[in-house]
């Protein structure tokens, strides 16, 4: 067996025939799952699925692409938050070369969302794209309000102090690892983003990320 599903069902879990665990479609029902039968070779499954679970929280992140491995704890963090999508977007700061990592040419990214759903016990994850700019993902916005932008350079308020209208989704744009440049701040402004902050200390971009998922969540009662 070499499917990561089954090793882990056998040799994590240590299932035996009979045994059930615990099972999910991507984006769709949860349910059980019973091993009726294993050899070296294969595992033969029951299935009975439950309710589809409910949908992401109407938050959507927009993120300067930074340094792969930023990328992919990104990608489980926000997962395991439940975020609707997931935006990594080239600006003025980021490395052309990383856009060319194999996390995305080889589409290792559809494993991090796994994994972060997996951690969440849910089967949602988040639509991602990671080859436009800044200026194409916010021209695809159709709502002005609720749009912010992280900044801790041209930031009148913290982001626990931003008002949002509570019917409308959130998008939370987020610099890369070296932060927006002016260029990129009069696009977000042209685009309807207003600034806000984390306070005064400089946090890491994935942590800023899990900062400001949990204020905006916050906000809206959704945790």
């Amino acid at each position: 067996m070499i499917d990561p599903r089954a090793i882990h069902l056998m040799k994590v879990l240590r299932r035996q025939p009979g045994d059930s665990f615990d099972a999910g479609l991507i984006n769709g029902p949860m349910g059980k799952g019973t091993l009726r039968e294993a050899t070296k070779d294969h595992l033969i499954l029951e299935f009975r699925w439950g309710s589809p679970p409910p949908p992401p929280d109407p938050v959507t992140l927009v993120i300067g692409l930074p340094r792969p491995q930023t990328a992919r704890k990104i990608l489980q963090e926000a997962t395991s938050l439940g975020v609707t999508a997931l935006h990594f977007v080239q600006v003025s700061r980021s490395e052309p070369s990383y856009a060319e990592s194999t996390l995305w040419n080889s589409g290792e990214w559809q494993r991090h969302l796994d994994a972060g759903a997996a951690q969440a016990f849910c089967t949602r994850v988040p639509t991602v794209t990671y080859h436009q700019t800044l200026s194409e993902v916010v021209a695809t916005f159709p709502d002005p309000d609720n749009r912010i932008a992280l900044d801790n350079y041209e930031s009148p308020i913290r982001l626990s102090a931003c008002p949002f209208s509570s019917d409308i989704p959130i998008v939370c744009a987020l610099g890369p690892e070296r932060g927006w440049t002016a260029d990129d701040r009069q696009i977000l402004r042209s685009g309807g983003f207003k600034f806000a902050h984390l306070g005064t200390r400089v946090l890491r971009l994935e942590t800023a990320v899990v900062a400001a998922l949990t204020l905006l969540k916050a906000q809206r009662n959704l945790m």
